[in-house]
Formats: structure tokens, C-alpha cells, sequence
């Protein structure tokens, strides 16, 4: 998601919407602020947090990355490099292909559970269809009920 000023028309959106337009709840939202995920939020004359519309998009830049399994630590300094302009596009650029990395070698583990799991639904699905057991024995009904009682 890219963040420019060109973004910012000086309309603010209230609490309720930056949490409807990013998935967070409103007390995430808080929390996110009291933990240094967003700079100090401005609020207006009714002391109600007023976000501009560069703020909503860095929450929802840090929700995607919270989904994504992001430490929040990450997060953190992330966020206060946005804060930092240009001079920080490289360490920010740093943070997320480590990220990047992080989420190739989780879907490449996912990937090989799912081969075994294919594997072991292929295997079940011939054994019922062929109606054979676990041992290569053809399946009675008589041991059908009982396994069927089992379960």
C-alpha cells in the first residue's frame, strides 16, 4: 500500500471508520497507539481521535501485516520509519523482504503438510472405494457395523 501526501485532502475520519475500512476493532486501534504502532493519533475539539486519511492507510498496511504473522516488534519500527520519509524507504524495504522471506518458508511448510495430507485422503478414499481395509483385506459388512458402532 502506498502512503502519499497526495492522500491527504485534510478530511479526518473518526474511530468507528478507520476500524470498519481496516478490520481492527476500536480497542485495537487504542491499542495500537498506546504501544507505538501509530504515532499519537490527533483528535478533535470534541477530544475524539481524528484520523487523516495517511493514518487509515498505514493501519490498514498494519493490519495486513499483523494477518500476516508480522511480529508486532516489526510493527513497531516499521511505523516509526514511515514517520521518517524517504531517508527511510530502504530499512523500511529491509523489514518487509524479511517478512517476505518469512511468509515464503511458511507456505512452502504448509505445502508439504498438504502433500501428506493428500496423501493420507487418497489413501482413504481408495481403501473405500475399493473396500478394502488398512491391511489390503476386503471389508465385511460385518466389520463395517462394527467400526460404524465405534465411531
Amino acid at each position: 500500500m502506498v502512503i502519499t501526501d497526495t492522500q491527504t485532502t485534510g478530511a479526518t475520519l473518526g474511530i468507528a471508520e478507520v476500524a470498519q475500512v481496516s478490520g481492527l476493532s476500536q480497542d485495537t486501534l487504542r491499542w495500537y497507539e498506546r504501544e507505538g504502532l501509530l504515532p499519537a493519533v490527533r483528535r478533535g475539539p470534541d477530544r475524539r481521535r481524528r484520523y487523516t486519511e495517511r493514518e487509515a492507510a498505514l493501519v490498514r498496511m498494519l493490519a495486513k501485516m499483523r494477518d500476516s504473522g508480522m511480529p508486532v516488534h516489526e510493527m513497531r519500527e516499521f511505523s516509526a520509519l514511515v514517520a521518517g520519509g524517504a531517508a527511510t524507504h530502504g530499512r523500511r524495504l529491509a523489514i518487509l523482504e524479511r517478512h517476505r522471506e518469512r511468509i515464503e518458508q511458511r507456505k512452502a511448510d504448509l505445502d508439504a503438510h498438504l502433500v501428506v495430507l493428500d496423501e493420507k485422503v487418497d489413501h482413504y478414499r481408495f481403501l473405500i472405494d475399493t473396500g478394502l481395509d488398512c491391511d489390503g483385506a476386503p471389508v465385511t459388512a460385518d466389520i463395517a457395523v462394527r467400526q460404524a458402532a465405534r465411531a
